[in-house]
């Protein structure tokens, strides 16, 4: 650790986050601890999607515990690999299966954030198919072949597919504004692919395909993503998607049973290697996943293939190859090398800006362990925010001693903040009305 400088914005970046409680966009490598077995198994399911293949997972963890942080790693990896990666958060308004736009929601959401190893932080749509386009011209050149012959052949493999014909007529459109520096239907074509179009006549209209990217088509346009991102120079696709707790807490039966089918869909044709050059990371809380009478395990489908390896679990250890994969807390040890990490990032790295010894680590640890016990350790989040609001009281008043703050940390043990936690009091008052309590 000693040694590496971190650039003012990747420190400020990484502190504002974690101090708000969300996992930073940049500068992970600083802070990641942990979890080597997990990367292991993700790793290789990377290079999978990278030979061909498809990849299916689940994270499992509690609110807190590091999962969108480590899809945040993987996704750092899965782009060193040349994959290219879109992720999104699901919400009321954005689903895998609906008919009242968020699927469509979901899928823009996703093109949106669509990033490449040259373009981390997202909107890299253009660029992927100005690629596409230029490594056209490049083999039109070298096989002394027309440019529009080159683009129709590559995306004829498009063509076979679910909406594929209609994909394969925006890129093309594309490339005609492209030659006509005809910036109206060049955006246009952007438009469409992004899935921003709400009506089969306006697109038809300005672009002349005959459908749009809806609802109905979301894991099939995905699908068809996954080969043109193959066909401009990439290794493949790989969609995170977190947060899958919103389909959980949907009201509707119906609905969120057609959001399960639409994930046992995308589970089987992962496992069974109908799709290719295409990973999936899903992740939730283990209420999401258990439930009976709401979670996945309540689509008995899915409850068969997602069941637990029971060797596994009678000999204590971990199957890593199973689809759902349980982020295992972080060791005491583990949250101690964390915090010196974080410790290294607040003095930009440098070791004589330290604001506290090691010693102080230790106290803070065990300050933690006596206020909420092992939570400070299985869901960090609280732990972490609570280190970093001591580090800044510190900077910000050099006289205070670390030891003078340690014992005033106060730390919440960490909550999930949705509705089903809203629990009836057993009192009523004078007037009769039932207490309400979070």
């Amino acid at each position: 650790m000693s040694g590496i400088r971190i650039r003012l914005k990747e420190r400020d970046a990484i502190i504002q986050s974690l101090k708000s409680g969300v996992t930073p966009k940049i500068g992970i490598q600083h802070i990641q601890v942990g979890r080597v077995n997990e990367i292991k198994a993700l790793w290789q399911d990377i290079e999978r999607i990278a030979d061909g293949g498809a990849g299916f997972r689940l994270i499992i963890g509690e609110y807190g515990s590091g999962k969108t942080f480590f899809l945040s790693v993987v996704r750092s990896i899965a782009l060193e690999k040349k994959l290219v990666t879109v992720n999104a958060d699901l919400s009321p308004d954005r689903r895998i299966h609906a008919s009242g736009g968020q699927a469509r929601n979901l899928y823009s959401e996703l093109m949106k954030n669509l990033s490449t190893r040259n373009k981390p932080d997202g909107n890299a749509l253009l660029s992927v198919i100005e690629r596409f386009v230029t490594e056209a011209r490049k083999e039109a050149e070298s096989t002394d072949s027309q440019v529009p012959i080159i683009i129709h052949q590559k995306l004829a493999a498009l063509s076979d597919m679910v909406g594929g014909y209609d994909f394969a007529k925006a890129i093309e459109c594309y490339w005609q504004g492209y030659e006509q520096d005809n910036e109206i239907l060049k955006s246009n074509a952007i438009r469409w692919l992004r899935g921003e179009y709400t009506t089969k006549t306006d697109a038809r209209n300005d672009l002349g395909v005959r459908t749009i990217i809806s609802d109905a088509s979301f894991y099939d346009s995905l699908k068809l993503m996954s080969l043109f991102v193959r066909q401009a120079g990439y290794t493949g696709l790989l969609v995170n998607l977190d947060e899958m707790v919103n389909l959980y807490k949907l009201a509707n039966t119906q609905a969120r049973v057609a959001n399960y089918e639409q994930i046992l869909r995308i589970l089987n044709d992962c496992l069974q290697g109908t799709a290719e050059h295409i990973g999936f990371l899903l992740s939730g809380t283990p209420e999401f996943l258990f439930d009976p009478r709401k979670g996945l395990y309540s689509y008995e489908a899915l409850q068969s293939r997602l069941a637990e390896n029971s060797f596994a679990k009678r000999a204590g250890v971990i199957d890593y190859s199973s689809p759902c994969l349980h982020l295992a807390s972080l060791t005491p040890e583990e949250l101690y090398i964390l915090l010196k990490n974080l410790r290294h990032v607040y003095a930009g790295g440098e070791e004589d800006k330290y604001l506290i010894p090691d010693e102080a680590l230790t106290v803070f640890l065990r300050h933690c362990s006596d206020t909420i016990g092992d939570a400070y350790f299985r869901t960090p989040r609280n732990t972490i925010k609570a280190f970093l609001d001591m580090l800044a009281v510190l900077e910000q008043n050099p006289t205070l001693h670390w030891s003078q703050l340690i014992a005033d940390v106060a730390i919440a043990e960490e909550k999930p903040s949705d509705m089903d936690e809203i629990v009836l009091g057993v009192n009523s008052d004078e007037d009769g009305l039932a207490d309400f309590r979070l």
